[in-house]
């Protein structure tokens, strides 16, 4: 495992914990996205088993960035 010593902000002009907070958040959001596309190459397939598995994936991907967003939005308006 690499250790990170120095804050990645330098380079991006945004602290690390930020950072990974609104890559969570975009990441969980494409995710749902990718899985609505699975779940109708399941369908499409007769696999009902294998889309219900994606729906539930969707509905984590989506839990996980609508707290991401609560989380972003809070702590926006500490800056404002």
């Amino acid at each position: 495992m690499t250790e990170h010593n120095t804050e990645a902000g330098t380079v991006t002009g945004t602290k690390d914990k930020d950072y990974n907070l609104i890559w969570f958040t975009e990441a969980s959001l494409s995710n749902a996205l990718r899985m609505e596309r699975y779940v109708g190459d399941a369908e499409r397939d007769g696999d009902t088993e294998l889309a219900e598995f994606f729906r539930r994936a969707q509905a984590e991907s989506r839990k996980g960035a609508e707290q991401g967003k609560a989380l972003l939005a809070a702590r926006l308006r500490e800056i404002v």
